[in-house]
């Protein structure tokens, strides 16, 4: 990769280690199609492939290189949800709809692994799993969300408790967690570029280095003005994430551009391994601090500190330093060989953008926090409403275009994240001294001889869970009557499938078709009544208790 090409990918090391791409070519003749995408991001060529299966014309405009922003630049993790919190989606449109949108959203997840694997994409590296991890030892949020994204949702996922956790991620600073074992992460860059060389060979043409300067977006024909040529289009999708200010400043205006920071270390090796024995993504907060994974086999990729304002990659990652040393001690100190940064746009209710603002004119943006999956959304969804006139789309009509506040939001909302973060590190902090106060308290998981010598230790870390299970421990922190002699609850699992190795190696997991099942949903729709039911649990009913979410980057 030349400088100029490394320069507009940030010299991340995503950049460093993709695969080689074609250069494309400016627009410089007028051309007449069925549609046209605006951002050769991962929400615009998902569109422009989608639409090109269906069999109409479409070209793309892309400003710089295709995924040069967020689209090449994010963690790569590929999970099920959206930013918004479940159960304030619940709020909005009740738990019916709330399920299928979530449906759609593992839909999401699925089309990106089919992609990956039916046209045998280059360098992607995908990964299986997500641990969502807790950094305080109240286990009342984790119970809430397992049982609505579990139960209600019928979601695969698995409750963790704290010794199941601590023997994969070797740290006192992690509690109980929620595993998702059908996210997983990829190397998104080379996603990208791969999905770009899929899209070109259904027809699409991408032009790089052509910017779109003007949209009439009035009339059955849209006109596109570009710096030496013209776009005529039945059809313009908007995919240009938060690079809209000068085409369309009123839709720039209903986003906030959220900057966060991802540094790669040298190569660790045997010291990362017995610190990190878990392959997928870790995510250890509810907001933007923070989410790793390991990447070739010895380096650590961190990620988070999310600002409202652009900052230096390299201070930012110098305070990445700290952070990691704070969970994982036992790696000593490290080093960065690459620290780069990339915006992505937050609705202020947090879930993406999809619809139609006026006849022919769509938008899809919005995808901060959970990009991966909703952008294969978004494009499949536009796909099939401009093509096929399909009303799916219409799912995400109760989140509108509303102003996010200018600079004063984004200072608003910089303000927020201070403060939010900084109270999760104090309860953290808080969390962490209780623990190991409490672990000094308990009795010893085996006695010492007669002779004074030490008893051989446990042979194996299900004994160790046995043992400690059964030692006295008084009633639980805050529980409700009915729940103080209860024993500690067992990893749970929910959903259509079950694994029986949740440290996870190889699983053979049915997978969906390439395209996503829309009509199934609308089927869902049509017949709430046929969705099957969660069977009533025995168990009292909890009163409800504070608000939390599995948090997702």
């Amino acid at each position: 990769m030349d400088e100029a090409v490394a320069d507009d990918y940030g010299r991340s090391w995503y950049a460093a280690t993709s695969v080689a791409a074609p250069e494309r070519s400016p627009l410089t003749i007028d051309v007449d199609v069925d549609v046209c995408v605006i951002g050769a991001g991962l929400a615009g060529l998902t569109t422009a492939l989608e639409v090109a299966r269906l069999g109409w014309s479409v070209v793309v405009l892309e400003a710089k290189r295709v995924a040069w922003s967020a689209s090449g630049r994010n963690c790569g993790f590929v999970l099920p949800g959206f930013a918004c919190d479940p159960r304030k989606i619940v709020e909005r449109v009740g738990l019916e709809r709330a399920r299928r949108l979530w449906a759609l959203s593992e839909a999401g997840g699925a089309y990106v692994r089919t992609l990956i694997r039916e046209n045998d994409l280059a360098a992607v590296h995908p990964s299986r799993g997500w641990l969502d991890v807790s950094k305080t030892d109240d286990g009342d949020d984790m119970q809430e969300t397992l049982a609505l994204i579990g139960q209600e949702f019928g979601a695969a996922v698995e409750g963790w408790p704290t010794e199941q956790v601590r023997e994969l991620l070797r740290t006192d600073a992690y509690f109980h967690a929620l595993h998702y074992p059908n996210a997983f992460h990829i190397h998104p860059l080379n996603y990208a570029l791969g999905l770009a060389a899929v899209a070109e060979a259904a027809g699409v043409r991408i032009f790089e280095g052509t910017p779109a300067r003007e949209i009439d977006p009035a009339g059955v024909r849209k006109r596109v003005a570009t710096p030496l040529a013209m776009v005529r289009a039945g059809n313009v999708i908007l995919a240009g994430n938060v690079h809209m200010g000068e085409l369309m400043p009123k839709l720039a205006e209903t986003v906030l551009p959220v900057t966060s920071y991802t540094a790669v270390t040298a190569p660790l090796g045997d010291r990362l391994r017995e610190a990190i024995g878990y392959t997928g993504a870790v995510s250890d907060s509810r907001f933007a601090n923070h989410h790793y994974r390991v990447v070739n086999g010895d380096r650590l990729m961190w990620c988070g500190a999310g600002t409202a304002f652009e900052r230096n990659p390299r201070k930012v990652a110098e305070g990445f330093k700290a952070a990691i040393a704070a969970v994982y001690p036992q790696l000593g100190p490290v080093e960065f060989t690459h620290a780069w940064a990339g915006t992505t746009a937050f609705a202020v209710h947090r879930m993406p953008q999809i619809g139609e603002i006026s006849p022919g004119l769509w938008v899809a943006g919005a995808f901060g926090g959970h990009g991966l999956n909703t952008t294969a959304i978004a494009g499949n969804l536009i796909a099939r409403a401009v093509v096929e006139g399909d009303d799916n789309w219409r799912m995400f009509e109760p989140w509108d275009l509303v102003w996010a506040g200018g600079t004063a939001g984004r200072i608003v909302h910089g303000a927020r994240a201070f403060v939010r973060n900084r109270r999760e590190t104090v309860e953290a902090q808080i969390a962490r001294r209780r623990d190991r106060k409490r672990r000094a308290m308990e009795p010893p998981l085996y006695e010492r001889a007669d002779d004074g010598a030490d008893a051989p230790p446990p042979p194996d870390w299900a004994q160790v869970r046995a043992v400690a299970a059964g030692s006295p421990r008084g009633p639980r922190r805050g529980a409700e009557p009915g729940y103080e002699d209860e024993p500690p609850m067992p990893p749970a699992v929910y959903g259509r499938r079950a694994y029986a190795d949740p440290s996870f190696g190889d699983v053979a997991a049915p997978e969906p078709p390439n395209a996503l099942d829309w009509r199934r949903a609308k089927a869902v729709e049509a017949h709430p009544d046929d969705v099957p039911q969660p069977a009533p649990s025995s168990r009292p009913e909890r009163p409800p208790g504070r608000d939390g979410r599995p948090s997702g980057r």
